[in-house]
């Protein structure tokens, strides 16, 4: 919330008083937590706090909780303090992958109530996949024993650029038939198909823009600057700045995959060179395939280095070292804080191999206070980074407001 206290209170972020939004928000983040921080924190009267928190509760959206300390040294009643209520709806969100989908309903602080993991083929196209997710998404609520009316918004993860603004995916290299599909428009359909309830917000990033959303805001909340790296059937990064996706003019932000190293080789995209080409999971599978060893996509990668694979192994180190010789430029570029590396091969011999190169070719002050991790939520990273998303979109000041006049609040 930004503006100055005036003689009616602080204004809100359109410019006028402190709204009901603008409290959630307060409560929400934990900087004000009573009745009487809020007014200190607005410069509004009690009984002006006292309306708008009315609106809150009225919606379901705010609790009382225990009593707080007391403020005063003379002693009293201890304030009651307030706490946002995650129990009165729920996200859904999903995970695509090349072959494979994830799809899970969560709390709207991200408690995992129901997941499901099983095949679910891009290439099939829009249609058909987003028709499925919303099958799943019904079957997944019955899990979770929620209603289909406690769903407050769904959030999509895909693997390829997408424009914020629409929704729709921008000449996806391994998404064919995706490229400008309306896919808020139909998973929003799939929805009501499945359950038979109106249509809610879709949301849908990128992959590893939500991964890395996910992992700055569960396992790295003060770094203001965090890369984060997928490696998995392509190569994809995310970055999360002063605590915002930055995505570029168009989504396109991240798509390290598809920087020129000078190899030969033919990229799905169409091009020569590029690195997905030459050090991604897809590119390794295909080395061991040509040796006779049996691997078609980054997950059997994965599946071999877990086994100790020496081979998959030697080829991770070397697929590491290629992209840790690209990072050495993005950490130069960006200077962020922390590097997260994610995905299929985001193992012990691809880490060793980034950490070659990087430190190698990267300024020592760029370096100097970089932590080089592997995920913490690993596959559901971009789960819990989507479902973050849609609950700070939906509960972000101005959009209270007008989800509080809808309902009649």
């Amino acid at each position: 919330m930004t503006g100055r206290p005036g003689r009616t209170g602080t204004t809100s972020r359109g410019g006028g008083q402190a709204g009901a939004g603008d409290l959630l928000e307060l409560v929400r983040s934990g900087r004000a937590v009573t009745r009487g921080a809020l007014q200190e924190a607005t410069g509004l009267s009690r009984a002006t706090v006292g309306q708008r928190l009315d609106r809150l509760f009225r919606a379901g959206w705010l609790r009382e909780g225990a009593g707080g300390p007391v403020g005063s040294p003379l002693g009293g009643r201890p304030a009651v303090t307030l706490e946002f209520d995650d129990s009165h709806a729920v996200v859904l969100v999903a995970d695509l992958d090349t072959r494979h989908a994830r799809a899970a309903v969560l709390t709207l602080t991200g408690e995992l109530l129901a997941e499901d993991s099983s095949t679910l083929v891009v290439e099939h196209g829009p249609e058909a996949v987003l028709g499925e997710l919303g099958r799943r998404f019904a079957d997944l609520l019955t899990k979770a024993g929620r209603p289909a009316a406690a769903v407050c918004g769904i959030g999509l993860a895909v693997p390829g650029p997408v424009d914020s603004e629409t929704g729709r995916v921008v000449q996806p290299p391994i998404m064919p038939g995706w490229d400008g599909y309306d896919i808020r428009g139909r998973l929003s359909r799939a929805f009501t198909e499945h359950t038979g309830t109106p249509a809610v917000p879709v949301l849908v990033d990128n992959d590893a823009n939500l991964m890395a959303y996910g992992e700055q805001r569960t396992g790295h909340p003060d770094c203001s600057a965090l890369v984060l790296v997928k490696v998995s059937t392509g190569i994809g990064a995310g970055v999360v700045v002063d605590g915002s996706i930055y995505r570029g003019v168009d989504g396109g932000a991240g798509d390290i995959g598809h920087v020129r190293v000078g190899a030969d080789a033919l990229c799905r995209c169409g091009s020569y060179g590029c690195l997905a080409a030459v050090a991604s999971g897809g590119a390794v599978a295909g080395r061991l395939a040509e040796s006779g060893v049996p691997a078609a996509s980054g997950s059997d990668v994965r599946d071999l280095l877990a086994a100790g694979h020496p081979q998959a192994a030697a080829l991770a180190r070397e697929a590491g070292r290629r992209v840790g010789d690209v990072l050495a430029t993005v950490v130069t570029l960006l200077n962020p804080g922390v590097l997260v590396i994610a995905g299929d091969l985001a193992g012990t011999p691809f880490l060793t191999g980034v950490r070659e190169l990087l430190y190698q070719r990267a300024l020592p002050r760029s370096t100097a206070r970089l932590d080089v991790v592997t995920s913490r939520l690993g596959e559901r990273a971009a789960l819990i980074g989507a479902g973050a998303l849609v609950v700070e979109h939906l509960y972000a000041p101005a959009r209270v407001e007008e989800r509080l006049a809808a309902m009649g609040v």
